[in-house]
Order: structure tokens, then C-alpha cells, then sequence
């Protein structure tokens, strides 16, 4: 027995003295207890309440189809065949559900077989351990879901006693049946009452009911004054990726429930059980928020729109929280189908070329937190880091509550920070590059003050190319498949330190007139960006422009940190012998004081000290002209650079750049277009002035603790 909340694990005869309450091991502190957590997942599967996007869950559910037993039966069959040439390969369907999906297992039995002897050997492929009387076996054809050419009816068939199943047309593949009955018992667990019992055995013949069961448990029970009105029957089919709940009519068929389970799958029938339990006349509640909505609109414009476009039933829909700046609203929904139906038509509705999106936000009953329980919001990219940020996901689901892990493709981190917004103490973990942190912290700062912890503490796993802010608070060079659970551990231990960030203002504005006289378009209109980490112009954002569009064009070889640098120094050499005098084309303040730039190709500002992917590009030798940088004194470091052989240089730890100037406010005039990039999101800039100034709050980091980062790697 294992618990898998706090992972004690102990045998069935000593899991009577273990306490019932599960203590949540060492990470108790930063897991969102399920007993805080309420979601009203009815019509809802496991992959939509989790947030389990769809391609990662077909790529999962592929994996599976490639069953271990089917390929180690293959191996094994292939191997005694060369061998033994006396046996044979048989596939085995377990129902129509295999069928469809072509999924099977492959058997070895002797070329002369009773018939009863394959059919043990099938239900021992499925591990079912049922009497093999019970079933039979049918002939595969193209016609298998409606075909009756069943065999193996242990001796009955007319002029057999022990035929073998093989004669000279042999056919390859089976569909393993189970045998009609006129009458079954079948197992009742009560869900709602600890017994001495695991559960009650219930005879059911073909008139038998849901109602008729109901009575009869009660019965059993000794609760047979209780209103049968009072109590459901709920199927439960515990499958390998999830749980599915339906509850059954009373006026419905068992056993006809029972034989359809079994003609769809054999294993779901051995997976399925039958909860017995209590009505409860809850309100109805479901929360979706809805993506991808043009921005900056009012809650009526927004019903509005829904209604355009996905016919929503006002009556039964309202809008509760609305992000305008993010274009989402969340829904709250009176209505099961209604639900179901919004979810499902998002998914297919486009609105201004804009594909939308939903998910299922949970409610987290902070009321029932303990004091000391402060949970960590994980984000995870899972196309970061080749791929690894699909195995953290999947391994913090299982380590943490999936409810508190989101995964950045399907809503961005809107999502989890709105599940969050009344959480009194939360911490969040961010799984991908420098990119992704920024999108997390631009997010955080545009919905901060709705937020009851408006500054949660942001640990970093670095799964991105540079993992300059990864760098600098100590959490590694990149992320190289370290022990999920050590690293929750060592984020529990993390110690808080404090980091300014930016806001950049780009105003073309200015150029306008200058624009129309010269025939060029009237220029884009002011837009703001936050920075993290660095702001470059010249060489170094136009090499960061030709990696980006590279990427674009074919984004699947972009997929290891190795590739990507190696792209990184392809479009350096290209440009190694270009020459912009960049020193002609801008104008630098720095707290409103003109200064003189030397004859640089690339101007930096920095903010933290690791540009680059690492290197150290202010530079450690001491000046008297500048203090010591840091990350949380309100102060950028100016650099320069004279090209792509000195960005090399720099990058080898050879020299350091051109050190220009400290200040706290910034501003650049730019006489001709010009790349620019933040963060590592380029784009060429327009004429016009860039203003650089310190951003609101300082965020407040995890940096991990010296003594558990011995070397650069964790």
C-alpha cells in the first residue's frame, strides 16, 4: 500500500496501524491540499480538469498502445518461433474498443492447442484473473464487431470434444468475449461508510435495476428505512490516466450495463467498480475561463461577443472576472451541458484570426488552509529544454496537487494566477527559459493587484537556451533530468532575495513628421515592455532577429540548447565583417545626462550580470567611475560592444565589454531603424525614443542556496 500524497508505503498487515490522515511528508508545506480544492468535474474527464493539453495526452496515449506485454510476447514469440517452429504468434483483442484502436497482445501457443488452452493463455496476457469457462474466443474478420463466429465453448460445439483451435486456414488474430449470463453477483462498495467490509455482493438476474440494487444494499446494511431517493449508483472505472465517474439512472439495466462494459473492453470491466452513495443537493458551479478574446473591451462586450460566437445562454452564463489587458473573461456556469458545450466549441471558434481557448478553473477553499501552508504555483513549458519540460510536468502532477501545476501552452499563466488570486501565501516555480519567466512576470505584474499576495517568491527551473536568470540566482545552467522531487526540496529551502525590474517605453512618435516627409508609413504607436534581464541594440539584437526567424521557419530542429547555440554562432560568422557605426545613429542619456558613445557596434544595458548565455559582460576588474553592480540597487550597467569578434571574445572570457555608463533612468534616441531585443524577443525599432525606467515592486526571487550548487550544475 502506498499513499500517493506523501509516498509512505507500507504492507497490507501493517496498513491497519498507519493513521487514516495523510501528513504530506517533506513537502507539506508547499503541496495545495486536496481537501482545499473543490470542482464541480462532472462531464469533465481527468485530461480537462487537470489542464492536460490534447496533443501531450495523444502522444501519451501512443506511447501506451505500444503495450510492453505486446512487445516483450512479440520478442519472445519471435524468438521461439525460430526455435521451435511447433508454436505460434496469436493477437488478442479484449473488445470492440481494441478493435478499433488495433491494440492487442500477442500470445504463444502451440500450433496444437485445445481450444480452453488458448483462452487461459489470453486472459493471462490481459492478467485477468477470472475462471477461463467464462469466455470464449471469436474469430477476427472485418466483420469482428457484428460477427457471431464465436469458438471455445468448452465442449459444446457440435461434433468437437477437445478440437484444436488451429487447423489448416489459421487465423492470426482473436477476440477474447466474455459469456452471456442470464444471472451475475455483483460487487457494491459503500463510498460513504467504512465497513468491516471491503464491500457487498449483490445477485442481479436481467429485470435487475439501479433501484432494486440500491434496496437491496440498504438492506444489507441494516439501513433499509432510508429513502432508496436518497442514494446514487456511481460506476467508477479506474483506468491508467484516469478516473472516470458516471452516475447511472435508476430505472437503468445492470447486467445490460455489465455486458456492454465487457463487450467494449475486458480490462475496463476489470477496472470498473460500483460505488454506492449519497445524494448531495449541491449548486451547481462551473468556472471556465475563456482565451484568446480581443483585448481591452467591457464585461458587456465581452457577453456579447460570446454570444456571437458561441451562442451562450445568458441565463444560465455569467461573467465574473474579466482581464482585459490579457483578452479573457471567467465564466460561471449554472449548468453541466451548458458547460460541456463551451468548453468543447471554444476549442473549434476563432474570433479575428485568434483561435480561442478554455479551461476548468478549480476553487481553492482558503479558509480550510493551515496558517503555515504556503503552496507553490508550478508553470511549466513543456517544449522547453528538448522536451524535458514534459517530464517535469507529468512528474510534478504527480508530486504536488495537478491542481496547482499548469501548463503554459494551453492558457498561458492567467490561468493558475487567477486559481491563486485569494491564496493569502503562495510561492511560484517557473519550468523553462528566460523567455517564459518574463512572460510569467509581465503576467503577474498586469493582475497583481487582484492578487490577496500580491509579491509571490519565483523559483526558476532552467530549461531555455541562455538561463542568464537561472545563472545568476544559482539554479543551474540548464536543467539535465535532476531528480524532480530533490529539486522541490531544494526550492522549499531557497532563501528570498529581491530584483529590480524595468519598464521600456518605445515612442516613435517623434518621427512622424520626419517619416511622411520621407514617404514611410505614419510609425507604430507607443508600446511598453517589461525587462528582466537585458536590453540590446545593434549586433546583438539583429543576431537574436536572425535566430528568431530562423526558428520560425523550421521551429522542430530548435528543440536542443547545443542546436540552438551552434545556429547562434552560423549567424555571427555571417555578420562578422559588417560594419554600422552605431555611435552615429543614437543618442544616450542616462539620468539626464547627455554621454558620448564610443565607436561601438552594439549597445547593452544590463540589469543582471550574466549576459549571453553566462558570460560575464560588465566585466569583474574594479573602477572608481562605477560601483559594483547588483541585482536589486535600482541601477543599470551601459555597455558597448565593437562587433561579433569582440561579442566573441566576451563570450570565451577574454575580454569584457565597453563600460558606458550606471543610472536609473534611461533614454535613447534613435535617428534610423535599428534591432532591438528584450529579454531575447526581437524586432526592428522605428525612429523615435526609447525611455527605460525601474518598474514598480521588486521581484522577489528564490536563489538556491550556495551550499547545494557546489559545481554550475545543480
Amino acid at each position: 500500500m502506498r499513499c500517493e500524497w506523501c509516498g509512505i508505503t507500507a504492507h497490507a498487515s501493517c496498513f491497519g496501524i498507519i493513521p487514516p490522515e495523510c501528513k504530506f511528508g517533506r513537502l507539506k508545506n508547499m503541496i495545495l491540499p486536496p481537501h482545499c480544492v473543490r470542482i464541480c468535474s462532472r462531464n469533465f474527464s481527468k485530461q480537462h480538469c487537470f489542464r492536460i493539453s490534447e496533443t501531450t495526452n495523444t502522444e501519451s496515449e501512443e506511447n501506451d498502445d505500444v503495450d510492453t506485454v505486446s512487445a516483450g510476447a512479440q520478442k519472445e514469440s519471435q524468438t521461439t518461433s525460430s526455435v521451435d517452429s511447433s508454436k505460434q504468434s496469436v493477437k488478442i483483442f479484449d473488445g470492440n474498443d481494441a478493435v478499433k484502436r488495433n491494440q492487442y497482445r500477442l500470445i504463444s501457443v502451440p500450433r496444437i492447442s485445445k481450444n480452453e488452452d488458448v483462452v487461459e493463455a489470453a486472459l493471462r496476457a490481459y492478467f485477468i484473473p477470472d475462471d477461463p469457462h467464462d469466455y470464449e474466443l471469436q474469430v477476427y474478420s472485418q466483420q469482428v464487431l457484428v460477427s457471431e463466429d464465436i469458438i471455445n465453448r468448452n465442449g459444446s460445439m457440435e461434433n468437437t470434444k477437445s478440437q484444436s483451435v488451429f487447423r489448416e486456414s489459421i487465423p492470426e488474430a482473436w477476440v477474447l468475449r466474455a459469456k452471456p449470463k442470464d444471472c451475475e453477483v455483483l460487487k457494491i462498495f459503500a463510498g460513504w461508510l467504512k465497513l468491516g467490509v471491503a464491500y457487498i455482493s449483490i445477485s442481479i438476474s436481467k429485470s435487475s435495476t439501479v433501484e432494486s440494487v440500491i434496496k437491496e444494499v440498504l438492506l444489507q446494511l441494516g439501513r433499509q428505512d432510508e429513502d432508496p431517493q436518497g442514494f446514487q449508483l456511481v460506476e467508477v472505472y479506474m483506468g491508467s490516466k484516469q478516473v472516470q465517474r458516471q452516475t447511472l439512472t435508476n430505472q437503468e439495466l445492470l447486467l445490460e450495463k455489465l455486458q456492454e462494459i465487457r463487450k467494449m473492453s475486458l480490462r475496463q470491466m476489470n477496472q470498473t467498480r460500483f460505488y454506492i452513495v449519497e445524494n448531495r443537493n449541491t449548486v451547481v458551479q462551473i468556472c471556465l475561463m475563456v482565451c484568446g478574446l480581443p483585448p481591452q473591451l467591457k464585461a458587456d462586450e465581452y457577453m456579447d461577443l460570446l454570444q456571437d460566437h458561441l451562442a451562450i445562454k445568458t441565463h444560465l452564463v455569467s461573467v465574473t472576472h474579466v482581464y482585459q489587458g490579457q483578452g479573457a473573461v471567467v465564466l460561471q456556469i449554472s449548468c453541466f451541458s451548458e458547460a460541456e458545450r463551451i468548453y468543447m466549441l471554444a476549442k473549434d471558434t476563432s474570433i479575428n484570426n485568434k483561435q480561442l481557448s478554455a479551461v476548468i478553473i478549480p476553487e481553492v477553499l482558503t479558509n480550510k488552509l493551515a496558517q503555515e501552508c504556503c503552496p507553490l504555483l508550478t508553470f511549466v513549458n513543456p517544449k522547453s529544454g528538448s522536451l524535458k519540460g514534459r517530464d517535469l510536468l507529468h512528474n510534478f502532477r504527480k508530486l504536488l496537487n495537478p491542481h496547482q501545476v499548469f501548463e503554459l501552452t494551453s492558457s498561458g499563466p492567467l490561468a493558475g494566477l487567477h486559481t491563486f488570486r485569494e491564496v493569502p501565501y503562495f510561492r511560484i516555480l517557473v519550468c523553462g527559459g528566460d523567455g517564459t519567466v518574463g512572460w510569467v512576470l509581465s503576467v503577474l505584474e498586469e493582475v497583481r493587484h487582484k492578487l490577496t499576495c500580491p509579491e509571490p517568491a519565483i523559483g526558476i527551473i532552467p530549461l531555455g537556451t541562455g538561463n542568464d536568470l537561472a545563472r545568476v540566482l544559482r539554479w543551474g545552467t540548464g536543467y539535465s533530468g535532476e531528480d524532480p522531487y530533490s529539486i522541490l526540496l531544494a526550492v522549499d529551502e531557497a532563501e528570498e532575495v529581491l530584483m529590480d525590474r524595468w519598464t521600456i517605453l518605445l515612442d516613435a512618435q517623434e518621427a512622424a513628421d520626419s517619416g511622411k516627409e520621407n514617404g514611410i508609413s505614419e510609425p507604430e504607436p507607443p508600446k511598453i515592455v517589461q525587462m528582466n534581464n537585458y536590453c540590446g541594440l545593434g549586433i546583438d539584437a539583429e543576431l537574436s532577429l536572425d535566430f528568431h526567424q530562423a526558428r520560425e521557419e523550421e521551429p522542430g530542429k530548435f528543440n536542443s540548447r547545443f542546436h540552438n547555440k551552434g545556429v547562434y554562432v552560423k549567424v555571427g560568422l555571417q555578420k562578422i565583417s559588417h560594419n554600422r557605426n552605431l555611435h552615429k545613429d543614437l543618442k544616450l542619456q542616462v539620468d539626464k545626462q547627455e554621454v558620448e558613445l564610443p565607436n561601438i557596434e552594439g549597445l547593452i544595458f544590463l540589469n543582471i550580470p550574466s549576459w549571453g548565455s553566462g558570460a560575464d559582460l560588465w566585466g569583474s576588474d574594479s573602477d572608481v567611475r562605477f560601483g559594483k553592480p547588483r541585482i536589486d540597487d535600482s541601477m543599470l550597467e551601459v555597455v558597448g560592444v565593437t562587433g561579433v569578434v569582440h561579442m566573441g571574445q566576451v563570450q570565451g572570457g577574454l575580454r569584457s565589454g565597453i563600460r558606458i555608463a550606471q543610472g536609473s533612468y534611461i533614454r535613447v534616441s534613435i535617428m534610423k531603424p535599428i534591432a532591438v531585443q528584450v529579454d531575447g524577443e526581437p524586432w526592428i525599432q522605428p525612429p523615435g525614443q526609447i525611455i527605460i525606467s525601474v518598474a514598480g515592486p521588486k521581484v522577489r526571487a528564490e536563489r538556491e542556496e550556495p551550499f547545494a550548487n557546489q559545481g554550475e550544475n545543480k
